[in-house]
């Protein structure tokens, strides 16, 4: 009996076929309402548990040598860029975020390949979780704290991660896209 072996399956195939994946308008809108549901949720509900327990003395947690939970406000733009400017105005911020934050949403509705519907929605959520700190409190609960060597990364939250993430995200997108298209034109070159 012969046996027929499959070739291996490449990880750059497995990779862009699921960024190519395709979703319908309505699918596309199930998916964005999830994500920002979900994202808001979850961080509105790590920012509250930050509040709760980190607002009593010593305002701090350890977790490892090299990570603290750790609360701080920001004012300004991300990692408290023009803080001073924003610190006693945050209408401004907060329009031009939710401005931001509704094209994001509407972007990520009209995207008909699921995973930049997934990633753009995610920078959306991540906006609108920033927007309501700033409405409810004037600044940003901070409180993911990476430091080395007495040097800290400034403090973020939950709706940052997001946010970085899905920017991370659209990135990868368009580098394996380039080079999947790249590759195809090669084999159509190569064709008799």
């Amino acid at each position: 009996m012969t046996r027929v072996m499959k070739p291996p399956i490449r990880l750059s195939r497995v990779i862009a076929d699921l960024i190519s994946q395709t979703c319908t308008r309505s699918t596309s809108i199930v998916v964005v309402s999830s994500v920002l549901l979900g994202t808001i949720a979850l961080d509105q509900v790590t920012k509250w548990a930050a509040l709760t327990v980190l607002s009593t003395p010593p305002y701090k947690i350890e977790v490892t040598p090299f990570f603290d939970l750790s609360l701080g406000f920001n004012t300004g733009v991300s990692f408290g860029v023009f803080g001073d400017l924003f610190s006693n105005q945050q209408w401004p911020l907060i329009t031009m975020t939710i401005a931001i934050a509704m094209v994001l949403t509407v972007w990520a509705a009209r995207m008909d390949r699921l995973f930049e519907t997934v990633a753009i929605a995610l920078m959306a959520g991540g906006a609108f979780g920033n927007i309501i700190d700033r409405i409810r409190q004037g600044a940003v609960t901070d409180f993911l704290d990476f430091h080395v060597m007495g040097l800290h990364w400034p403090a973020f939250n939950f709706a940052d991660v997001f946010i970085c993430v899905g920017a991370a995200s659209l990135v990868i997108v368009s580098i394996v896209s380039t080079a999947t298209d790249g590759s195809k034109n090669i084999e159509r070159d190569d064709a008799p």
